[in-house]
């Protein structure tokens, strides 16, 4: 089994922002992370996953441990609607971040994931250290 924690962050809503992931592959431990420019959070948020799934190689159980419900539910819940109803929101909205919903879909239905939410900032070592790699990686100066 592969474990993945993932985390977003922006220093500014838009703004510099990073994402970072942790994979744990069986005790080989893979960290990765990336930042952009003028971009927000929740792109960050959805950068993390998508870029952890795309190191995976096996067709091994996956379990991700996200802290952005926004990621959690999106993935797991919305995405079925917002497909079903041509990337439209319940209020008639064009979903926000379609491009990186359509990366994470394609991710997701390629491979045996399972999603988690952890609340963040809640002592949990794997989701602290991996909320300190994005907001390392967001400081783009």
């Amino acid at each position: 089994m592969i474990e993945i924690y993932t985390d977003g962050s922006c220093l500014t809503n838009p703004g510099n922002g990073g994402w970072a992931a942790i994979i744990n592959d069986d005790g080989n431990i893979k960290k990765i992370s990336g930042n952009e420019k003028k971009t927000t959070n929740n792109r960050m948020e959805l950068l993390a996953p998508i870029n952890a799934l795309k190191e995976i190689e096996s067709s091994s159980q996956i379990v991700i441990y996200t802290d952005s419900q926004y990621v959690k539910l999106g993935i797991t819940e919305w995405i079925n609607k917002w497909i079903n109803n041509n990337w439209q929101t319940s209020k008639k909205e064009d979903v926000k971040n379609k491009d990186l919903w359509i990366e994470l879909y394609s991710l997701n239905e390629s491979l045996n994931v399972e999603w988690n939410w952890v609340k963040a900032h809640a002592g949990n070592p794997m989701n602290e250290e991996v909320d300190l790699l994005a907001k390392k990686a967001a400081n783009l100066d």
